[in-house]
């Protein structure tokens, strides 16, 4: 499935009553739910085959990067896709916020692209900027925190 007919699809659901279309392929699987008549692109990682385990003599893995611990008065704003984290909406353009800025519910804290299509991401909470927890051009998962903010 191209961008063209992903975004046929998008416009048959503004047409239509239809608020919810997935797609499953080979190597693709795509869902587009649509509240409060916006449609919404979610992308899962292409399906790949189980890796095979490792012989018993292999080394340990390192261990996976540890969760951001939240503190009192602290939030996250979190990936609400899978995709590549941008800070910015060009290479040559300022990142869309720096540590210390403060960010209203509505204001964009950076893009992740997914499937060709740069999303841009809002900050749904009011605060300032804390830390930003993902390097520009880092693959990120759903739910994965990207910034932390204290609340305000």
């Amino acid at each position: 499935m191209d961008l063209k007919e992903i975004k046929q699809v998008v416009e048959l659901m503004k047409r239509s009553d239809l608020t919810e279309f997935e797609i499953e392929e080979k190597d693709l699987k795509l869902r587009i739910c649509r509240e409060s008549q916006k449609p919404v692109a979610v992308a899962a990682a292409p399906v790949m085959a189980p890796a095979a385990p490792a012989p018993a003599a292999a080394p340990a893995a390192p261990a996976a990067p540890a969760k951001p611990v939240e503190e009192p008065g602290t939030e996250f704003i979190k990936s609400p896709m899978v995709g590549t984290f941008y800070r910015a909406p060009s290479p040559d353009s300022p990142s869309f916020v720096e540590i210390g800025a403060v960010v209203k519910a509505d204001s964009v804290v950076c893009i992740i692209e997914a499937m060709k299509v740069m999303n841009e991401i809002h900050a749904e909470a009011k605060g300032k900027i804390l830390e930003v927890l993902v390097e520009n051009g880092q693959s990120v998962e759903y739910g994965q925190p990207l910034f932390k903010i204290k609340a305000s």
